[in-house]
């Protein structure tokens, strides 16, 4: 029961965190809402905005000035988040590699082991709250940032929703958290 637990948890923290990196890594943390007007697809990341042609196929990607530059306070912070929260996951995966009680290393002493999946558990955890928070902490901006427009009756042509980048953050994080509730409350 033992190792089909762990196991269970290993392909759920190993999948949680390849959503998280996809996350970090893509561009498309919000999207246009306004596809039936526009001839154009756009994309905001933490990392660059992109505008794909809806006729031709063709997408161009304009890359933020730096990372050190005056960015807004929301990509500042998922960025700061999930970067923390990959690390951790990262860490936590390698952790719980090394405690499975299928790989031979420290097989002699299997309490040991068991420890390492508990910290890998408590690990992925924190790493999976910190992760939510980022991605929450976007979405809620975006939100904001959408009803004050429509509050003061303002449109700018083209109004911003929650991007599949947002949805895998909070995919991964929900499943590192999972991942991290089988390691430290189940496995005992």
């Amino acid at each position: 029961m033992s190792a089909a637990l762990q196991m269970t948890a290993f392909g759920l923290a190993l999948l949680s965190t390849l959503f998280l990196l996809l996350a970090t890594c893509t561009d498309c943390w919000m999207v246009n809402a306004d596809d039936s007007l526009e001839v154009s697809h756009k994309c905001r990341g933490l990392w660059r905005e992109c505008v794909t042609n809806m006729q031709d196929g063709v997408r161009t990607c304009d890359q933020y000035d730096s990372i050190l530059a005056d960015h807004p306070v929301k990509i500042v912070v998922t960025r700061t988040l999930l970067i923390t929260a990959d690390l951790l996951a990262g860490l936590a995966l390698a952790m719980l590699l090394l405690g499975l009680d299928c790989i031979k290393f420290l097989m002699e002493d299997p309490h040991v082991k068991l420890k390492m999946c508990y910290g890998a558990g408590v690990i992925l955890g924190i790493g999976s709250v910190l992760g939510l928070v980022g991605s929450v902490w976007y979405a809620v901006d975006v939100y904001v940032e959408r009803a004050m427009l429509v509050s003061h009756n303002i449109f700018l042509g083209v109004h911003y929703d929650f991007g599949w980048s947002c949805w895998l953050g909070m995919a991964g994080s929900t499943g590192c958290f999972v991942a991290s509730v089988l390691l430290t409350c189940c496995l005992y």
